[in-house]
């Protein structure tokens, strides 16, 4: 039997897996900091990002949130992943790790404009460097 809601695993484009909580209430919010996706489930396997963001404590932000009526209503948002992160450092790198990724639909400002356009995180520009440099396949998007 598979296992629909509990954990799932988001890939950044540096390649680090980041293992998500999935939440389908308000209490399954902790009082944490961290890193909250709006995910869209279609047929019961396949999951979409539609936006990404960062949190200093996900209650205050996620109950109310003003893009979740969009994520919900407009785009057919069905959960919460939620990641906690204590560090705001570590949550400004994940999150651009994350969108740089799987540029979702409702994230403009972190999205690549081009090819060569390098991440604004000094950690995740090294990494992006390295991969360009040698072009390892295994790493390569």
């Amino acid at each position: 039997m598979w296992i629909l809601f509990g954990w799932h695993t988001w890939w950044g484009e540096s390649g680090r897996p980041y293992r998500f909580k999935i939440t389908l209430t308000k209490k399954g919010l902790p009082d944490d900091a961290g890193i909250y996706i709006f995910v869209q489930r279609r047929f019961a396997f396949f999951l979409f990002p539609l936006y990404i963001g960062k949190a200093a404590n996900f209650k205050n932000r996620l109950i109310g949130h003003e893009r979740w009526w969009e994520a919900w209503w407009k785009r057919g948002a069905t959960e919460r992943h939620v990641l906690v992160v204590k560090k705001a450092s570590d949550r400004a790198r994940i999150e651009e790790d994350l969108i740089r990724r799987y540029q979702p639909r409702m994230n403009d400002i972190l999205i690549p404009r081009g090819h060569n356009d390098a991440p604004n995180n000094a950690r995740l520009r090294f990494w992006w460097k390295l991969k360009r440099m040698f072009r390892i396949p295994f790493l390569a998007r």
